[in-house]
C-alpha cells in the first residue's frame, strides 16, 4: 500500500497555503474595487472553483474578516489627525467621518457582511466592529470617566449613528448623496456627544476604581 511521504505531505500544505493566499488577495481586490462580493466572484478572480473557495472559507463573512486584515487603519492610527484635540465632539466627528469614508470606499463588501448577518442573527457579532474601536479611541482619552454608565450608554448610542447601516438608511431609503449622508451622521453624533458631555462630568461615584 503506497505511503504518502513527508515531502508530498509539505507539498499539500504549501499549495493548500497558496490556494488560500490567493482567495484571500482576490477578496482584497474585489474590496478595494468597491463592487458588490460573492464567493462565485472571489473565487473566479483567484481562479479556483467555488467549491475550492467554500473549503477554506465556509462562508463569506469569515472570507471578508480574514481579507480585511491589514487593509483598514488601527483606532490610534485613523485619529491621529485629531490626536491633539481635546474636543470629544470633534473626535467623534472626525472618526464618523473616517468610518464612513471607508465604508463608501468598501461599499460592496460592507454590504455583502450586512446581508450575510441579517439573514442570520446570530452570525452579527461576527461583522468587523471597526466603529466600537474608532469610538473608544475619540472618547476614552478625553472623556471623564466619572460616570462611567453614562459614558457606556454614550458609547451605545452612538454605535447606532456611526455606523454603515445609518448611512445606508440615509442613501437607499432617503435618498441622501454621500456627502449629505455623511454630513447628517456627523452632526447626529456630535449632537449625542454634546447633549451627554454635562452628565459624564458629574461626579456619580460609578466610575471604575484605581
Amino acid at each position: 500500500m503506497p505511503t504518502t511521504s513527508k515531502r508530498d505531505r509539505v507539498s499539500r500544505a504549501e499549495q493548500k497555503a497558496r490556494t488560500r493566499a490567493a482567495i484571500v488577495d482576490a477578496c482584497r481586490t474585489l474590496i478595494a474595487s468597491g463592487r458588490m462580493l460573492t464567493m462565485p466572484e472571489v473565487a473566479e478572480l483567484a481562479g479556483v472553483s467555488e467549491a475550492t473557495a467554500y473549503r477554506h472559507f465556509s462562508e463569506i463573512v469569515e472570507l471578508i474578516n480574514a481579507a480585511l486584515v491589514g487593509m483598514w487603519p488601527t483606532p490610534a492610527e485613523a485619529l491621529e489627525p485629531v490626536a491633539g484635540s481635546t474636543d470629544p465632539a470633534d473626535r467623534l466627528e472626525f472618526a464618523t467621518e473616517v468610518l464612513l469614508r471607508r465604508v463608501v470606499a468598501y461599499q460592496g463588501s460592507v454590504r455583502a457582511v450586512i446581508a450575510a448577518t441579517v439573514v442570520n442573527p446570530p452570525r452579527a457579532r461576527a461583522r468587523p466592529g471597526f466603529r466600537f474601536g474608532l469610538i473608544d479611541e475619540a472618547l476614552d482619552p478625553v472623556v471623564p470617566t466619572r460616570n462611567g454608565s453614562r459614558l457606556a450608554q454614550l458609547k451605545q448610542d452612538l454605535a447606532a449613528v456611526v455606523s454603515a447601516d445609518a448611512f445606508f438608511s440615509l442613501t437607499d431609503l432617503c435618498g441622501l448623496d454621500t456627502e449629505a449622508a455623511i454630513a447628517s451622521l456627523r452632526r447626529t453624533a456630535r449632537t449625542l456627544v454634546t447633549a451627554a458631555l454635562p452628565e459624564l462630568t458629574e461626579d456619580r461615584g460609578d466610575a471604575a476604581p484605581g
